[in-house]
């Protein structure tokens, strides 16, 4: 089975509530080394982490990641972005394209160029943060992003799998982190839903479902959509 112990974990996103308790988690499990990436790096005054600059829209910079990192074992795809509205109808072409950049493109383009990495090291781990807006589209380019990211989670995970990649695909609702400070609903302290990552690697899963609004929403995936979105009935009856 895959194991912190030992490993060299990249963490994207890394300043956020997720991210550290990612990096904080990997080194409480035994991981040898954490690069902590963001945009802006801080320091975190421990040598075992070591804060690496990173903007996963850029090429460049991801090209430059790889450089400086080329002995990773556990790659988590953890950096994401919000819209300004969930209005995919309102959304500026800009914003449209900004969003599907970080939550998408960032981490598939992520996995594509630290595949050699993993593909050389032993019990690697490729962990990509998705979201319940995977399954329920209640935030217009946020939810398409994440769906997106879903599905080549699943392509990713059967590519990798025969060359000893495993791939871990995590779904969760609200976490009380800075992104969902305005959500007034019940959230996912970050630490749990960490160690509930942690824990599905360790047990060899493929999948973290978070808390109960996201399986209601995976078992919602087997219905109608009228079952799934029950204003469209109102919609109906009235038009």
């Amino acid at each position: 089975m895959p194991t912190l112990h030992d490993s060299v974990v990249l963490v994207t996103g890394a300043n956020g509530g997720l991210g550290r308790q990612f990096v904080t988690q990997a080194l409480e499990l035994g991981a040898r080394k954490v690069y902590a990436a963001a945009r802006s790096p801080r320091d975190w005054d421990d040598e075992r982490v070591v804060p690496l600059r990173l903007d996963v829209t850029d090429g460049e910079s991801i090209a430059a990641a790889v450089a400086a990192a080329p002995d990773v074992t556990v790659l988590i795809n953890n950096a994401g972005a919000v819209p300004p509205t969930a209005s995919l109808v309102e959304l500026p072409e800009a914003d449209l394209r900004a969003n599907m950049e970080t939550n998408f493109f960032g981490p598939v383009l992520l996995a594509q160029a630290f595949t050699p990495a993993l593909y050389a090291a032993r019990d690697a781990v490729l962990i990509d943060i998705h979201s319940v807006a995977s399954w329920f589209a209640f935030g217009g380019v946020y939810s398409a992003s994440k769906a997106a990211l879903w599905s080549a989670t699943n392509s990713l995970r059967l590519e990798l799998a025969p060359k000893g990649v495993h791939v871990v695909g995590v779904h969760m609702g609200y976490v009380d982190t800075a992104m969902a400070a305005d959500a007034e609903c019940p959230k996912l302290a970050p630490a749990d839903l960490v160690a509930q990552i942690y824990d599905t690697v360790a047990a060899g899963g493929y999948e973290v479902i978070g808390d109960a609004l996201t399986a209601g929403a995976k078992v919602g995936l087997s219905g109608t959509i009228e079952d799934m979105y029950p204003g469209l009935r109102t919609v109906g009856a009235s038009s």
